[in-house]
């Protein structure tokens, strides 16, 4: 690998240092109720609402359509999450140090496989809440679900749900970009001097 790549890859690894202390996600709900909006951020390691109620106050409606409350100590992916950025991060170090192409082609994909990964789980997770509801609730309408979408916009009754990244899901989006720039960079350099000697 080029120096350059070696430098962009370990600014890519460090990049991904930023998920430990900004969120990952944000998702936001406007209602007439509520005209300030209320919403909450998923972080690397816990949920935590984007005001100091917020959080409390989702589950307090969710409660109402059957859903599950939100309590960030029963998901086990955020204690899962912290140990898969590390090891991303050793590791994108780890293969800048070495130089080798190849590992830098591993590296990205499994980062690339570890990034869908998390956003399956991260829509099932919505599904299960969205989907999985009391049937004893006080508001229940019959085929409908409250899934928030993964990206952009939905109404669900009278709220408009809003999901999008946070700094850190922006970071972890550069640190992939980067890593995949870098990788069509060195492809296209390991196929120059067989190009050139077959010419």
């Amino acid at each position: 690998m080029k120096s350059s790549t070696r430098i962009t890859l370990v600014a890519a690894a460090l990049l991904l240092g930023l998920a430990y202390v900004s969120p990952l996600w944000h998702i936001g709900l406007d209602a007439p109720q509520y005209p300030e909006g209320i919403g909450m951020y998923v972080w690397i390691d816990t949920i935590t609402g984007e005001k100091p109620n917020d959080l409390h106050s989702i589950n307090g409606l969710n409660h109402y359509i059957g859903m599950k409350a939100i309590v960030p100590d029963a998901i086990p992916e955020l204690r899962l999450m912290p140990w898969v950025v590390s090891t991303l991060i050793a590791l994108g170090l780890a293969v800048a140090g070495s130089g080798r192409r190849f590992l830098l082609y591993l590296w990205t994909a499994v980062f690339g496989l570890v990034a869908a990964a998390g956003l399956i789980d991260f829509w099932y997770w919505g599904y299960d809440y969205g989907h999985d509801l009391d049937p004893t609730a006080a508001i229940k309408i019959p085929g409908l679900s409250y899934q928030p979408p993964i990206l952009g916009s939905k109404q669900l009754l009278n709220f408009t749900a809003h999901s999008w990244p946070a700094p850190g899901g922006w970071a972890i989006t550069a640190a992939l970009l980067a890593g995949l720039v870098v990788c069509a960079i060195e492809l296209r350099r390991g196929r120059a001097p067989a190009l050139r000697q077959a010419a």
